[in-house]
């Protein structure tokens, strides 16, 4: 069992081995089928949005992570199989009690979550606090560690989602006169510049510079602070995409998530959570034409579900989120084993005094919204 109480390296002993050789995928399936089928009763598996469709089919609940985990809360069952990545599964063991969250495998990370690390921003913390006397008040999207949420309930700050993110915004800067928000620059920005801050009021914080490439005069000026994040996936899909494709087809909807650049979102026709999305293209009238700026199987999801409307992906390459897809059945069958054994493998554990300040910011934010 590994403990995530600070950002570590993946300890490889400790992940599922169900060798190529010795079962076939078809062999997987068959035997995934029947031993889920037999702890039932003790087993709920949740299925992130991103996951493929042959994790998909075993997931009981599927949607985003901060619903995943609060779905999570009311299941009375002893396991919770989170087909996901880290910082999701920590989430999930934060907000249960009693419960034993899995995560198949434990190399399924989040490259936007890595690149903000505790230490980090513990130091430019002390560092822009040095700069101003404004309050700063911190929010991290919800797609980090559980040692930035804890920094954010311990210093007067709440977590966020893509959903909530212009009302925690706006709670944060009727509290203080400045905010830093970490660690997705783009969710930031675009969110922002929605309540009507003006992009010469950010500035982008990169860790990897000295003190984050901003001179202490920036910092007293700036409103918004940003920290220098992404998300790959949401990297791949570009303004030029946007031209081509209303070019050809000045007709089709060009919706998009709100981790897309700002250039991004500007040039879009809407832009909003995975939720949002999800729901705006469930309403739309038959013969509605989207196209899609998130994570790639979400968009084939939703092809095969709305068929009476054409859907396709704004970016003409496939948009992988490839540390979900380390998520494979073969390791959701090793974690079932396991449990069937009475002996899980890749429990996902915070600290209680991790989930305590955590929880003072996750309960702040359900306040809030």
């Amino acid at each position: 069992m590994i403990n995530f109480f600070e950002e570590s390296e993946v300890e490889t002993e400790h992940l599922p081995l169900i060798s190529e050789e010795e079962l076939s995928d078809e062999q997987v399936l068959v035997e995934m089928d029947k031993i889920k089928a037999e702890l039932s009763d003790r087993v709920v598996v949740l299925g992130h949005h991103y996951q493929q469709d042959d994790v998909i089919r075993y997931a009981d609940i599927t949607g985003d992570s901060l619903a995943l985990a609060k779905e999570a809360v009311k299941i009375d069952k002893p396991y919770v199989v989170f087909c996901g990545v880290h910082f999701m599964a920590e989430t999930t063991d934060i907000l249960t009690q009693g419960k034993t969250v899995i995560l198949p495998d434990l190399r399924a990370g989040c490259s936007m979550a890595d690149m903000a690390k505790r230490d980090d921003i513990d130091k430019s913390w002390e560092w822009m606090k040095s700069c101003t006397s404004d309050k700063i008040i911190p929010i991290t999207y919800i797609n980090c560690a559980a040692t930035l949420k804890a920094f954010v309930g311990d210093n007067d700050g709440s977590i966020c989602t893509s959903s909530n993110a212009e009302k925690v915004i706006t709670w944060a800067l009727n509290r203080g006169q400045k905010l830093l928000f970490f660690p997705d620059q783009h969710l930031g920005r675009n969110t922002c510049y929605k309540l009507g801050i003006g992009l010469d009021e950010m500035v982008v914080y990169n860790p990897n510079m000295r003190n984050g490439g901003l001179t202490p005069e920036q910092v007293a000026k700036a409103k918004v602070i940003l920290w220098y994040g992404y998300c790959s996936v949401h990297q791949g899909f570009n303004k030029q995409q946007i031209i081509d494709l209303k070019t050809r087809e000045p007709d089709r909807t060009v919706i998009v998530h709100p981790e897309c650049s700002f250039d991004v979102v500007q040039a879009a026709d809407d832009a909003g959570s995975t939720a949002y999305i999800i729901n705006q293209i469930e309403k739309a009238p038959a013969g509605s034409k989207f196209a899609v700026g998130t994570e790639i199987n979400l968009v084939g999801r939703l092809q095969a579900k709305h068929t009476d409307k054409s859907i396709i992906s704004l970016s003409p390459y496939q948009c992988l989120c490839t540390t979900m897809y380390r998520v494979r059945p073969r390791w959701l069958l090793a974690s079932f084993r396991a449990i069937k054994e009475n002996k899980p493998i890749n429990v996902i554990k915070v600290s209680d005094e991790l989930k305590r300040s955590s929880l003072v910011a996750l309960e702040r934010m359900l306040a809030i919204v």
